[in-house]
């Protein structure tokens, strides 16, 4: 099944070029007071969304009143709340050439050109989740910054200390992931948590569908032009080899995402790019990229200076 979210916060099954709005079939979730669960609650109980979802479906499978059309539609982040986002770095051997090779991509900080296996893995703040339909916002204009496409995938059940030969049970599903990247000598978490820098889409895959996410093509473009393109059974740690690293020092809750890492061909983009990211069995998302708007203080500033 594939899961979308889209509109004022609808919840969708992609039928081909059309979403089937089953927005009904979250009935089913429990209800909670404050304080809320640290996970997100559909993935906690996505077996039972999933089923109602296609209850709803078979009731009426005919009707065209809840077809959407996919084109043109506003599509969220697949995954409302996540508990964290967790991060793979040059998690692809000629990424992490390309890395060691280029100044503009390690700018001198050792811990940039270390292994996954010495660096570990890293954190992006939740607040940097969009879908494809919100588009990225360039937040420093003074600075690089990249895309990176990479295979993401949602926890769906609580792991902790998990072993590679039981991880992929635990995976609810798989959806892109674009890891938007400012250049710079900082720690990665703190470059890649900006508002928006975090892109999952454009759906939600379950893993049923997907039983080997080993070996999937995955590719960018950027304005028609393709920036990178690979396989995932270049990963140098797999998505069961990922689990059982994340889980081996902390516990993963459901909705908790994985980004697993970037191949080769990062590069730059800006104000006015479209992105195309495609992944076999996964699908297609158009992300826009657009400047941020001038905050109020310094449009108050511009404005006095033409004044002056």
């Amino acid at each position: 099944m594939k899961l979308c979210r889209f509109g004022d916060q609808r919840l969708g099954v992609v039928e081909g070029d059309y979403v089937r709005d089953v927005t009904a079939a979250l009935d089913v979730l429990p209800e909670y007071r404050y304080p809320l669960p640290c996970h997100d609650v559909l993935i906690a109980n996505l077996d039972k969304v999933a089923a109602r979802a296609r209850a709803i479906i078979m009731q009426a499978p005919d009707r065209k009143a809840d077809r959407v059309p996919l084109e043109g539609l506003a599509l969220r982040s697949p995954v409302a709340n996540p508990g964290k986002l967790v991060a793979a770095p040059v998690n692809y051997q000629k990424h992490l050439t390309e890395v060691r090779s280029d100044a503009a991509l390690h700018h001198n900080n050792p811990g940039h050109t270390l292994t996954i296996q010495s660096a570990g893995l890293f954190l992006k703040a939740t607040s940097s989740l969009v879908g494809a339909g919100e588009g990225v916002v360039i937040r420093r204009d003074d600075r690089r910054t990249d895309h990176e496409v990479e295979l993401a995938f949602v926890i769906g059940r609580t792991a902790s200390r998990v072993s590679r030969d039981e991880a992929l049970r635990y995976v609810a599903g798989y959806t892109i992931g674009l890891d938007i990247t400012i250049r710079g000598s900082e720690d990665r978490s703190f470059r890649k948590s900006a508002d928006s820098y975090s892109v999952l889409g454009p759906w939600l895959v379950t893993a049923d569908e997907i039983p080997d996410p080993g070996s999937l093509d995955l590719d960018i473009a950027v304005n028609g032009e393709t920036r990178q393109r690979s396989n995932t059974k270049h990963l140098i740690l797999g998505v069961a080899e990922l689990i059982e690293l994340a889980s081996s020092f902390y516990t993963l809750h459901p909705g908790d995402v994985v980004f697993t890492g970037t191949p080769e061909g990062v590069s730059p983009i800006e104000p006015g790019d479209t992105i195309v990211a495609t992944i076999e069995r996964i699908g297609t998302m158009a992300v826009s990229v657009r400047a941020a708007e001038p905050s109020a203080a310094a449009a108050m500033s511009a404005a006095t200076t033409g004044q002056s």
